[in-house]
């Protein structure tokens, strides 16, 4: 099969067109066949070596978390799929190589869910990571009707979807982002805010009283965090790990099914959608990793794959 692989660290430079073996379809496996792919900043910072504390790797590695596909076979004892289900994952495996960016990956079954009808592919794809992340962050800060929420990264892929989940829930949401998306954050229902200096004073005076929920998903804002939280409110970060010695939780998405589902019930439902910034075929895997680390963008970055 045809797979994006990289050989050792390194920039996007490293990334290379492949033939690679099938994988393997073991017990309680499933083998999709991949449609769409999704680039996440882990990817990158995965390939630059950044987690080689934490991950274990094996070269040459396929990158790749995010997934949306074709189920193409199943392995022994894996009832819950059919051949040919659409179906879409969080394909998060215990070490790094045989990821996404490539024409079938494995995956268990436990952490698959089937595609909302309502997604094409490539939205398909933008979903499970970053929606993931922005529905457990807010699941595990409860929020609610009654809240304020602020969101880091309001036009982020992540802060894109935590502000559509937030305000299904009833909150109000007021989320930073540069002026050029703040038309596009009040068509989706947050209050946009700019960032930068002068922050803080944005903040409180949109929420006089403080905010009782505050989403990090870009990092260096803890400063602002603490100062418009209003009293006994709740922080998180997923970029920042000193919110843990500040009362906040420091949070890594995991890859649960039955969340997965949620997500895609309330797509299907009409109160999320999955905003696409573009989409590379799997020959640019490598511009689309560049595009990524500019950090630039207003939602998902896709690899069309088949």
């Amino acid at each position: 099969m045809k797979a994006i692989t990289y050989a050792q660290y390194g920039s996007p430079d490293v990334l290379e067109l492949t033939e690679q073996p099938m994988p393997k379809v073991g017990p309680g496996m499933v083998l999709v066949r991949v449609k769409a792919a999704a680039v996440n900043p882990v990817d990158w910072k995965v390939m630059a070596g950044y987690l080689d504390p934490m991950m274990d790797i094996q070269f040459p590695a396929i990158p790749g978390w995010d997934v949306a596909g074709v189920v193409e076979s199943v392995g022994l004892d894996s009832p819950e799929f059919t051949v040919g289900e659409e179906v879409l994952a969080y394909g998060r495996k215990d070490f790094v190589q045989g990821g996404t960016f490539a024409e079938f990956v494995a995956l268990p079954e436990r952490v698959l869910a089937r595609k909302p009808t309502s997604l094409g592919w490539e939205q398909a794809a933008g979903l499970p990571l970053a929606g993931l992340t922005a529905y457990q962050v807010l699941t595990r800060l409860g929020v609610g009707a009654a809240d304020t929420v602020l969101i880091h990264g309001g036009a982020g892929g992540v802060g894109l979807l935590a502000i559509q989940i937030a305000v299904a829930r009833g909150a109000r949401v007021i989320a930073t982002a540069s002026e050029t998306n703040h038309a596009f954050l009040r068509s989706v229902g947050a209050e946009p805010v700019s960032y930068g200096a002068g922050l803080t004073g944005r903040v409180l005076a949109a929420a006089p009283g403080g905010v009782d929920v505050v989403a990090d998903f870009v990092g260096g804002v803890l400063e602002t965090t603490l100062a418009v939280l209003a009293p006994g409110g709740r922080h998180a970060s997923i970029a920042d790990g000193t919110v843990e010695q500040n009362g906040g939780t420091w949070m890594w998405v995991s890859p649960v099914a039955a969340d997965l589902r949620a997500l895609a019930d309330l797509v299907d439902a009409g109160t999320l959608t999955v905003e696409v910034a573009r989409s590379f075929p799997l020959e640019e895997a490598a511009d689309a990793f560049r595009l990524s680390m500019e950090g630039h963008t207003r939602g998902k970055i896709v690899v069309r794959v088949s």
